[in-house]
C-alpha cells in the first residue's frame, strides 16, 4: 500500500508545514456505489485494482474541500504525475483544448515544450490564478528552488458559480497547501469533493471521478488513469441507455443540462512510453469518453484533456496496434470516470439557497435493469 509516509521529500515538505484544516469538510459520496458496484462494465478493457488514475504507478492525488457559510463550495484537486521535484523531474505530457471556453494556466509552454513541471491543480473559474500563484508559491520556496525565476503552473477549472459564490475567489494558498500534503497512491474521493464540491453535470450534482483501463498487447502492459472534473451539460447516457431522458423532472434543472454551458477537466496518465505527440492523440480520444456520456459540446464549454506519462525512458514509437488499445483505455476510463463522478457525488445545498441533487442511482439501476444493460433482479 502506498500511503503518504512514504512519499518522497517534496511532498513530505507540504506536510510537515501544512496545520490541521480548519474548515474544509470531506463530502465524497460515502456509501454511494461507484459504476462497477452495480456490476455494470464500461466497455471491454479490464480495470486496475483501484480502477483508478492512481493506479499509473507513482501518481499523487490529493485534494482541499473548502466548505464556508452557505454560500462558498469549492476546493482543489491536485495530480502529481510523481512525489518528487516535478520541476528538476518533469514528465513528457500534452494538453489538447477541445473547446476553448476556460482559462487554464499554463497551457502555451505543455504545448511547447510538451512536459509539466508542477503538480497539475483543478479548482474554480475565478480561482484558478490563485491557485497558480499559490503553487507558484510554494514551489519557490521548496528546498533546491533558491535560484528558481521561472515556473508553469497548470492549474485549470471549471466554473462552480451556481453552488459557490466564484466572485469570492476564496482559494488561498494553505488550501492549495492541503491539497498537495494530502497527495497519496489511495483511490481518491469522488463526487462531491476537491475542485468538484461545488459542479454540476448533466443536470445533477457533478464533481470527482476516476477510472483506469489495462492494456496488453505483444509491445507490453500498460496502464492508462483518468480523473475528471464534470461540470458540462446534455442528457445523461449511461451504458448507451438515455437515462437523463428518463429521469428529467420539476423543478428545473440547474444550467449544466440539455441546453449546455459548463465545462470538463480531463486528466490522464500512463505509464505507456509514449512522446508529446503521441499524448497529444492519447488526450484527443478522451473526448470520445465524454461525448458517450451525453455531452452537449456546447459554445460555453471549455473542454480540456491533459496528459501525461511518468515513464522517463528514451521516447517510443509504438505501433498502430499498441497506440489503438491506449486509445481505446482512454475513451473507456473517461467515460466511466465521467460516470463515477455522479455516482458518488451528494446533493449539495450552497449559494443563494440554491440545490443541486445528486443522481438517483436507484432509478438509473432500475432503468438499466429494464433495459438489459444489467441483469433483472432477482
Amino acid at each position: 500500500m502506498r500511503v503518504r509516509a512514504l512519499l518522497p521529500p517534496l511532498v513530505l515538505l507540504f506536510v510537515l508545514v501544512t496545520p490541521p484544516p480548519a474548515r474544509s469538510q470531506d463530502r465524497s459520496g460515502g456509501t454511494r456505489p461507484r459504476v462497477p458496484d452495480l456490476g455494470l462494465r464500461i466497455g471491454r478493457l479490464a480495470a486496475g485494482p483501484l480502477d483508478a488514475i492512481t493506479d499509473v504507478e507513482g501518481v499523487l492525488v490529493g485534494q482541499a474541500t473548502v466548505v464556508e457559510g452557505d454560500s462558498i463550495r469549492t476546493g482543489v484537486t491536485a495530480v502529481l504525475p510523481h512525489g518528487g521535484d516535478l520541476f528538476a523531474r518533469p514528465v513528457r505530457a500534452a494538453i489538447v483544448v477541445g473547446n476553448g471556453f476556460g482559462k487554464l494556466v499554463g497551457l502555451s509552454q505543455v504545448q511547447e515544450l510538451g512536459e509539466i513541471e508542477t503538480p497539475i491543480l483543478l479548482t474554480g473559474t475565478l480561482s484558478v490564478f490563485r491557485a497558480a500563484d499559490a503553487l507558484v508559491e510554494l514551489l519557490l520556496a521548496a528546498p533546491g528552488h533558491e535560484s528558481v525565476r521561472s515556473i508553469n503552473p497548470v492549474v485549470g477549472e471549471t466554473n462552480d458559480g451556481f453552488l459557490s459564490d466564484v466572485r469570492a475567489r476564496p482559494i488561498r494558498v494553505e488550501h492549495v497547501r492541503e491539497a498537495l500534503a494530502s497527495a497519496s497512491g489511495e483511490r481518491p474521493g469522488e463526487g462531491s469533493v476537491g475542485a468538484g464540491t461545488g459542479t454540476t453535470a448533466l443536470g445533477w450534482k457533478g464533481g470527482i471521478g476516476t477510472a483506469s483501463r489495462r492494456v496488453e498487447t505483444d509491445a507490453g502492459a500498460w496502464t492508462v488513469g483518468t480523473l475528471v472534473q464534470t461540470n458540462f451539460g446534455g442528457e445523461l447516457v449511461v451504458a448507451g441507455v438515455p437515462v437523463g431522458r428518463s429521469l428529467a423532472r420539476e423543478p428545473a434543472r440547474p444550467p449544466h443540462d440539455a441546453r449546455g454551458g459548463g465545462s470538463i477537466m480531463i486528466v490522464l496518465a500512463t505509464d505507456a512510453p509514449l512522446d508529446a505527440r503521441s499524448l497529444e492523440r492519447l488526450a484527443e480520444r478522451s473526448f470520445a469518453g465524454l461525448a458517450r456520456t451525453g455531452a452537449s459540446f456546447s459554445h460555453g464549454s471549455g473542454d480540456y484533456a491533459i496528459a501525461f506519462t511518468v515513464d522517463r525512458g528514451r521516447p517510443e514509437r509504438l505501433d498502430g496496434g499498441s497506440l489503438t488499445e491506449l486509445f481505446v483505455a482512454a475513451a473507456e476510463s473517461t467515460e466511466e470516470a465521467i460516470l463515477n463522478s455522479l455516482f458518488r457525488a451528494t446533493t449539495v445545498r450552497g449559494h443563494r439557497g440554491r440545490t443541486v441533487e445528486a443522481l438517483p442511482v436507484g432509478d438509473v439501476e432500475a432503468l438499466l435493469r429494464e433495459r438489459r444493460v444489467l441483469p433483472a433482479s432477482p
